[in-house]
This record gives structure tokens, C-alpha cells and sequence, in this order.
């Protein structure tokens, strides 16, 4: 695959371009300052476990839909609620961790760099708020940000990726879908977007029945790849 089949370059951003799970546990931290890494760990995943089964629940149609910022107001009333910790403006400032998100070390040169040659889409799960929010903090660098929010659902769902072929004005399979999950870029194939993990600590990682269009370790390698590509295309 080369530059030259590539229209728009499509992201994931939590967990692909920024550490969601260090700044949930800097949260927690801050909400409860005498817990120890084996209790904030605890906490991570009872927040992680909420966010999952109610996405999930919203998609299934057993839920109707509300955006991120609700679902995060809930999941730190849960881990406030396990911490001992009763002070709403505490609370409140845990529903905010998840958009004051660090980004991974190559994030910002990698997103710089690509930004030179595509036009760059980012598209996430967060509200459109949120999204505001994350990206600011983490310093990422669009020409379009896009929120499931605007379709009302949370990824896989189809409609969230179309969310960003209507916005390029181009044909699916001329936009490259980047994430750290496998599973994000298996319902954007299911759609005919193009394909590229990369490799995160946080990610899920791909089935060995996975067929990608590219595999990199960082923002840097794909780049890397990308200018090969072209250039053996040349």
C-alpha cells in the first residue's frame, strides 16, 4: 500500500495516541491519595469494566444512548464509591480525569509528521466535549476531530466510522483507519476503510486470523512505512 492510495489518514485517540489508563490512575490518585498501586489498580478496572458494559448496553440497544461524559459521572461515582470517598467536588473532578489524558511519547511528532501529507481525522468513542478537552491537553494536532457523539452510538458501530468517509468526501477504501485495538480496526475493515495497528501497551492486539494492511511499533514506523511504500510505488 502506498501514499498514493491514501486519501485521509483516520485515528483512534484513546489508547492509540494517548495513555488513557495512566491519566484515569492519576485520578484516582487524586481522589484518594492513600490508596496503593493494588487498590488503584482495582479501581482502574472496576472504571474500565463500567465504561465497557455500558457502551456495550448502549449498543445492544438495552441502554439508551448518552454520551461519554455520563457514562464517566457514573463510573467515578463507582470508584468513589469503593474508595470511601463521599466529596461531590472530588467526584466531579474523577469524571473529568478522562480528558486530562498524557499522549504516548511519539504521539505529537508522529501526528506533526503525517499532518504534512494527509489530512488527518481523529475519531473517538469520547463526547465531543470530552474530545475538546483531551486534545488540548494532550496537544494532538487535527483537521478534523470527530466524536461518536454526532451519530448518537460507540464504536464498532458502523455508523461511527461513517461518521468520518462522509466528512472526507472519499470512498472507504481510500481512507487508512489507525488504532491500538484490533477490534476498532476490524469494524472499520467491515466498512472497506483501509488498515493500520499500532503497537501500544494498552491496546488489544491482533489474532493471528487478523489480516491488517500495515503493522508498525509507533506513529514514527508508520510514517516510516508509508514513505517506503510510496516510494517503491514510485
Amino acid at each position: 500500500m502506498s501514499e498514493s492510495e491514501i486519501d485521509a489518514v483516520v485515528f483512534d485517540v484513546l489508547g492509540t495516541l494517548v495513555d488513557e489508563p495512566a491519566g484515569i490512575r492519576a485520578g484516582m490518585r487524586a481522589l484518594a491519595p492513600s490508596l496503593d498501586a493494588p487498590g488503584i489498580e482495582r479501581l482502574l478496572s472496576l472504571w474500565q469494566q463500567h465504561i465497557e458494559d455500558e457502551q456495550r448496553r448502549v449498543l445492544d440497544g438495552d441502554r439508551p444512548y448518552l454520551a461519554s461524559d455520563a457514562l464517566d459521572r457514573e463510573a467515578a461515582r463507582l470508584v468513589a464509591d469503593a474508595a470511601g470517598v463521599d466529596d461531590p467536588a472530588a467526584v466531579a473532578a474523577m469524571a473529568l480525569a478522562g480528558r486530562r489524558l498524557p499522549p504516548w511519547p511519539d504521539t505529537v511528532a508522529g501526528l506533526a509528521r503525517l499532518a504534512e501529507r494527509f489530512p488527518l481525522i481523529g475519531l473517538s468513542n469520547a463526547s465531543r466535549t470530552a474530545l475538546l478537552g483531551l486534545n488540548a491537553h494532550a496537544g494532538l494536532r487535527w483537521h478534523q476531530a470527530l466524536s461518536a457523539e454526532d451519530a448518537r452510538t460507540y464504536k464498532p458501530d458502523p455508523a461511527v466510522y461513517r461518521l468520518a468517509v462522509t466528512v472526507s468526501g472519499r470512498p472507504p477504501e481510500r481512507l487508512l483507519m489507525v488504532a491500538a485495538h484490533a477490534w476498532d480496526l476490524r469494524a472499520a475493515q467491515g466498512l472497506g476503510l483501509r488498515t493500520a495497528y499500532v503497537s501500544r501497551p494498552v491496546g488489544d492486539p491482533p489474532t493471528s486470523a487478523d489480516r491488517f494492511d500495515l503493522y508498525a511499533d509507533d506513529l514514527a514506523d508508520l510514517a516510516d512505512q508509508l514513505d517506503k511504500a510510496d516510494g517503491l510505488s514510485g
